[in-house]
């Protein structure tokens, strides 16, 4: 491997994580004038906070922009030509730039809108198989976060037999297995709340403090 191909994928990589990091749910925020997300109910920048603190006009368009950041991490090693391997770090890269963002003190969101877009790049048959179940799951549980936990797993699921019983490279695996690992790392807080009958649900939008330590809050 010679030293451009290791520099493109570094930048590739760089750039992912950078592009991951753009708190879509702070900035638009800021511009029409509401409160920050990190002000309430969960303190996260995702999409499940934004549509509890700013309503869904405003977190449709933040989930749009936080899906496009996948695309891009997708994307981007492609036109560069860096192979599969640098495509599969950079999505990785740009789900860890989502939830720890080095624009507002490595806080952020959970990953799901990122690594959502990545798979409408990447595995678009995938993507149409594990939407339905994200949005079924909440509509029947009001869990934003169980539903994001089955779908990804789905998802890596069947990506990773996919790649089996093809054949595929192996380094689809990477993708298939480091997303989903992410996630469900980055839910912990939620996991632990769902074991215990304590997580908010998708439709409760009332304000509660951030955590003594300055971490988010339930949800």
């Amino acid at each position: 491997m010679d030293t451009t191909t290791v520099a493109l994928g570094a930048f590739a990589i760089a750039a992912s994580y950078l592009v991951g990091g753009i708190p879509w749910g702070v900035v638009l925020a800021r511009l029409v004038g509401g409160p920050d997300p990190r002000s309430q109910g969960s303190g996260r920048t995702g999409g499940a906070n934004v549509l509890r603190v700013l309503g869904p006009r405003v977190a449709a368009v933040a989930a749009v922009l936080d899906l496009l950041k996948g695309c891009f991490a997708a994307l981007l090693p492609v036109v560069l030509g860096a192979g599969l391997v640098v495509q599969a770090l950079c999505i990785l890269a740009a789900i860890v730039g989502h939830s720890r963002s080095p624009y507002i003190g490595f806080r952020g969101g959970r990953g799901v809108s990122p690594a959502f877009g990545s798979l409408i790049v990447t595995w678009p048959l995938v993507a149409l198989i594990v939407a339905p179940v994200f949005f079924i799951v909440i509509r029947l549980t009001h869990y934003s976060s169980l539903g994001s936990l089955t779908a990804v797993t789905l998802a890596g699921a069947i990506v990773s037999g996919w790649v089996l019983v093809q054949g595929l490279a192996p380094a689809y695996l990477i993708y298939a297995i480091g997303a989903p690992a992410l996630i469900w790392y980055f839910h912990k807080d939620n996991i632990q709340r769902l074991l215990a009958g304590q997580e908010r649900t998708i439709d409760n939008r009332t304000p509660d403090k951030p955590s003594p330590d300055g971490g988010p809050g339930p949800g």
